[in-house]
């Protein structure tokens, strides 16, 4: 394509709320770049926990006891259905339904915000326990995972932003840049869950 008929793309995309092809590449490279960076912290603190982990197994496992698995893995399985919600609301975007994107990403929401709710009553029950963040296990858990829970927060922020601009009619079948940079973001925080789950409580 000449540069002539790509600065005419451009000019037309703009001047229907469009993003050109040049917006969308750079900006989903921005979004890939940013969560790369995400990716060497997280590795850095499961790092620190597995070595952590071979070097006092056992005081690992007494805590695993403590910890159990029903909670989590019921939190586990709210953030999992919250990216397929993300996942339904792009699909509504796609298809020029708005009041459908504002459902779905509103539940996304819903269920981030329920994720951090069970990880504070998680946290509580730990700290009953006697396991703080000023213990040696308390410190390698607590960072990775409230890590995480930051995360999580930013997301459902995030996602209340994207069903506020849906609700407005930003988004449609020819503009869901929004959603689709928010779901990379969410199924990244997904992504580590996963493995954080496998290696911390798991494991």
């Amino acid at each position: 394509m000449s540069e002539m008929s790509l600065e005419h793309a451009a000019a037309h995309a703009e001047h229907h709320n469009v993003p050109s092809p040049q917006t969308i590449s750079n900006a989903k490279l921005a979004m890939w770049l940013y969560l790369a960076s995400e990716v060497v912290i997280f590795a850095t603190l499961i790092a620190v926990y597995l070595i952590f982990r071979s070097n006092y197994p056992e005081e690992v496992k007494t805590v695993h006891r403590e910890l159990g698995l029903v909670l989590v893995s019921i939190n586990t399985f709210v953030l999992l259905t919250s990216s397929w919600a993300m996942v339904m609301g792009l699909r509504e975007a796609q298809k020029n339904n708005s009041q459908g994107l504002v459902r779905w990403i509103g539940l996304t929401a819903l269920l981030g915000a329920a994720f951090v709710g069970l990880q504070g009553v998680e946290y509580t029950e730990l700290a009953h326990a006697g396991i703080s963040i000023g213990t040696e296990f308390g410190m390698r858990f607590y960072a990775p995972t409230a890590f995480h829970g930051a995360h999580v927060i930013v997301g459902v922020l995030w996602a209340l932003r994207v069903a506020a601009r849906g609700r407005k009619g930003y988004f449609n079948a020819q503009n869901f840049l929004g959603v689709e940079i928010f779901g990379l973001y969410w199924h990244f925080v997904d992504v580590v869950w996963l493995f954080l789950f496998t290696i911390i409580y798991l494991i």
